[in-house]
């Protein structure tokens, strides 16, 4: 994606900003400000440079449905913490001022109401110098109380949450979207700056909101950028955009549960509420191929393979995987910065590593995340201390879909072919712990080839 030039990323197309509906509300009403000044810094004072980061504030007034479903994976990134949390990191479980604040009103105004010394403790007469005896009875009526200066001493967090925190500030959030992120301006991390002068648009656009976050993987395996590897079909031969699969109504979930049908026993959970293999899968292969599986589907091989296989098993192509993220601050520029030890095309099948209600396969594709256990060491040492609790080699629905693919053209291009398999002797020894779920003991032994008419 070219850089957009300086002016483009500041300038607002009057003539189109002022026929969009967006156009009719003054700036103010948005982006705060002084539009009674004609000095640039009384103009900006108080100035909101993203008033959709808090959509609830600002977008909710028209788009009240859209701007409250604040809970997707693009505003959260709980995504991020699910995995975290899971391989042992903790974030801090409330604000730091916010604790600071409360802190200080404690010490202010509540600290006043405790009495002096001697209302628990008494110097008995007649006694050795510096005999200190404990009224019982009222320490006890006062611990009896709420603790409140415990209770705010227990908000802190703890050293490892906060070089978390710190980590996450400075690495992960960059990857948060807000409703402008993909309505009216490029992600910061690629640039920032206008898409169409400050136009809203109502379809964000694939090459400049889409893909300039998710690309490196998606992108270049949807477009098909990787030489002698084809794009995705949709793409190839229909050329859907990102939002023919991944609709307005998926990307703005209020999350609607499947639990107002289901019971909780059947293992639904609300759509994306953790990660985003988390619930409903939406979309879905089934969702413009119904006939996939079902009763009158004429392809046998769907029909003994439903819910054995995820879709991408037969219909996916070799994939990008990544070894070894490390995330510090420079020391040149001060800013934050990520590397990795590398990148490769992959394509093995493996263990469903999370099998539930909605992904019953006992094979899917696996896609390796550059996952390491020291990738935070700049921050502080054994920050994800239960690292093999989840594997390396993860869940993945490739964006490069094929109708015919080298494992499908025969039942035994993929049966009895260890190549295409995560066997224990294609996981790095040091994570051969941590992938235990997913590795393949045992290949799926040759059929025999039917007999074609």
């Amino acid at each position: 994606m070219a850089p957009l030039e300086p002016w483009q990323k500041v300038l607002v197309n009057w003539d189109d900003f002022i026929a969009d509906p967006h156009g009719q509300i003054t700036c103010i009403k948005c982006h705060g400000g002084d539009n009674t000044s004609n000095h640039k810094e009384t103009a900006h004072s108080g100035l909101i440079v993203d008033p959709s980061a808090l959509p609830a504030k600002v977008c909710d007034s028209c788009h009240y449905d859209m701007a409250m479903a604040g809970t997707g994976l693009h505003v959260t990134l709980d995504g991020y913490w699910t995995v975290l949390e899971t391989r042992g990191a903790s974030a801090p479980e409330h604000d730091a001022k916010r604790v600071e604040t409360l802190m200080t009103l404690f010490n202010t105004h509540c600290g006043s109401c405790h009495t002096n010394c001697q209302d628990c403790h008494y110097f008995p007469p007649n006694t050795e110098e510096g005999t200190v005896l404990l009224r019982e009875e009222i320490v006890q009526e006062k611990l009896s109380r709420v603790n409140h200066l415990a209770e705010i001493e227990a908000m802190y967090a703890s050293p490892d949450q906060e070089a978390m925190h710190s980590m996450f500030g400075n690495h992960c959030s960059t990857c948060h979207a807000s409703c402008g992120d993909c309505h009216i301006s490029q992600p910061d991390h690629v640039g920032g700056g206008f898409v169409q002068g400050h136009v809203v648009m109502k379809t964000p656009s694939m090459s400049q909101n889409c893909t300039a976050c998710h690309g490196s993987r998606v992108g270049n395996e949807y477009l098909g950028k990787h030489e002698g590897v084809p794009g995705d079909a949709h793409f190839r031969l229909e050329r859907m955009n990102c939002m023919g699969c991944h609709t307005a109504a998926d990307m703005h979930s209020p999350g609607a549960t499947c639990t107002q049908c289901h019971t909780e026993a059947e293992g639904i959970e609300r759509t994306q509420k953790n990660h985003r293999y988390a619930g409903e899968q939406t979309p879905s292969c089934e969702s413009c191929h119904p006939e996939m599986g079902a009763w009158n589907d004429t392809n046998q091989n769907h029909l003994l393979h439903k819910d054995k296989l995820a879709c991408q098993v037969c219909h996916s192509v070799s994939y990008t995987s990544c070894d070894g993220c490390h995330v510090a601050i420079s020391e040149k520029t001060g800013n934050p910065f990520y590397e990795t030890e590398g990148d490769y095309l992959s394509f093995f099948i493996g263990k469903n590593p999370d099998p539930n209600y909605h992904r019953p396969y006992e094979y899917v594709v696996l896609r390796h995340v550059p996952a390491s256990v020291n990738a935070y060491n700049f921050y502080g040492e054994n920050l994800l201390p239960a690292f093999n609790s989840k594997s390396t080699w993860v869940y993945s629905t490739p964006h490069n879909v094929q109708r015919q693919t080298p494992q499908n053209s025969s039942c035994n291009s993929c049966h009895g072919n260890a190549a295409i398999f995560l066997t224990a002797d294609k996981v790095y020894p040091n994570e051969l712990q941590a992938n235990q779920g997913v590795i393949v003991d045992t290949i799926p032994s040759r059929v025999e080839e039917p007999v074609l008419p």
